[in-house]
Formats: structure tokens, C-alpha cells, sequence
């Protein structure tokens, strides 16, 4: 707890976070073509088409598809939902204007930092240190796909996730995915303001405001009594 508080007293503008976000700043483009190209270790063409039968939904309801969709991912070591399609309009249309976020991954002993990068219709995710030390050849840890071929006819996005088991796990992974929704699909502007500030006025930008945010909303908190979480 005494890290943790030290992490939320310690001035952006003197740490580790402070200077990555100024090489975001100057590096946003090289990040989004990062995102597209380098996929270490996962699978590059992972169509609806490869996981799904098509021809098996059309006549089902978008309840059933949902059903249908969590039932197949629910023993396999991923993560997966149903988004309703009015949410990911308003998160993709978030992500084409601010690409890139700073996530907070709750620990015993504090928070690590992720950061997700939009890249079209999937959200990679890198941590910040190996970002730190590796740059532009930091490979994701992990990627959320968001499948939008059934939006027009069922009114749903069906979501899954590749996951490097060596840093996360399926119920860390599951947190990450649900601050992207918190901060990019929020009715609250002033939530939506933070990743706003981030991408356009980096040194306004205050990375305890998101650990406030996830707090006040009880994303992770079970993770930090999680003893089998990596720290």
C-alpha cells in the first residue's frame, strides 16, 4: 500500500511515465504502424470467418450469436463478450481521434502500465517498461479484436483476444479490456477528457487520474490481493 500511494504522490512531470509520454508524443505515428505490422507470436489473419460459422448464425438472434460466442471462448485461456454495436461505433470513432491510451494494471504492491494503441479495429497492448526498453521493437503482450461483420445485420461486435501468457493473465487481460471500454466508450466527458489530454496535450496529462478513475469505478481491485499475479 505505501507503493502504491508512492505511485500516486510521484509527479508526472519527474518520472519514468512523465518521459514516455513525451516520446509518445513524438512517436504516435511510428506506434500505429508498430501496432499493424509487428504481432510477434500471434495470428496475423484472425478473421470472424476462422472462428465462426457464418452460415451457422444467420438465422439466429443476437442474444443466441452472444450465447453461442462465450460458451466457445469459456474454456479456452482468453477473453471474450458482445459489444453492442452503438458502443463500438462511439469507441472506434474515439480511437481514430486519440489512438493511444496510458492503462493502469492493478499489482499487490502498486500498478503497472500498459499502453494500448489502436490500430483499425484491434487494440494492442504493450507495457510501458519494455517500451522503455525496447522502443519500436516492443512486441504486444496483447490484442483485442473486435469483429464488426455481424454490426449491420444483428446489431452486435463480437470481441476476443490473443494473450502472451508469459506476462498476463486471462483476468488481467480482462481488465485492460475493461478500462478501454471505461475510457473510450464513457457517456462522462470528463473521463473521456483524460485520453483526450493524453494524445493532444501530453504534458497536461496526469497519470494518477486514471489510477482515481479505475479506482472510483472498481475495475481490477481483486487483482491486488491477487497473489498469483506477476509483479
Amino acid at each position: 500500500m505505501a507503493k502504491k500511494e508512492d505511485v500516486k504522490r510521484h509527479p508526472l512531470g519527474h518520472s519514468k511515465q512523465g518521459e514516455f509520454i513525451r516520446l509518445m508524443e513524438q512517436k504516435s505515428k511510428e506506434l500505429g504502424e508498430r501496432a499493424t505490422e509487428k504481432t510477434i507470436g500471434f495470428n496475423k489473419s484472425k478473421t470472424l470467418h476462422s472462428i465462426l460459422n457464418m452460415d451457422m448464425v444467420k438465422e439466429k438472434t443476437p442474444e443466441e450469436i452472444g450465447q453461442i460466442w462465450n460458451q466457445y471462448f469459456a474454456l479456452k485461456n482468453t477473453i471474450s463478450a458482445v459489444i453492442p454495436g452503438a458502443t463500438f461505433d462511439l469507441m472506434h470513432s474515439r480511437s481514430q481521434k486519440c489512438p493511444t491510451f496510458l492503462y493502469a494494471l492493478p499489482r499487490q504492491t502498486g500498478y503497472e502500465f500498459f499502453v494500448g494503441q489502436w490500430s483499425a479495429t484491434e487494440l494492442h497492448f504493450s507495457s510501458l517498461i519494455n517500451l522503455q526498453s525496447l522502443g519500436m521493437n516492443s512486441p504486444s503482450q496483447l490484442i483485442i479484436y473486435h469483429y464488426p461483420d455481424l454490426q449491420k445485420e444483428k446489431g452486435i461486435v463480437l470481441l476476443t483476444a490473443e494473450i502472451d501468457t508469459t506476462f498476463l493473465n486471462v483476468q488481467e487481460a480482462q481488465c485492460l479490456a475493461n478500462e478501454a471500454q471505461l475510457f473510450y466508450a464513457t457517456d462522462c466527458q470528463k473521463i473521456y477528457n483524460l485520453v483526450e489530454t493524453f494524445n493532444h496535450k501530453s504534458s497536461d496529462f496526469k497519470h494518477t487520474s486514471v489510477i482515481a478513475e479505475i479506482e472510483q469505478c472498481g475495475i481490477g481491485g481483486s487483482l491486488m490481493g491477487n497473489k498469483s499475479a506477476k509483479t
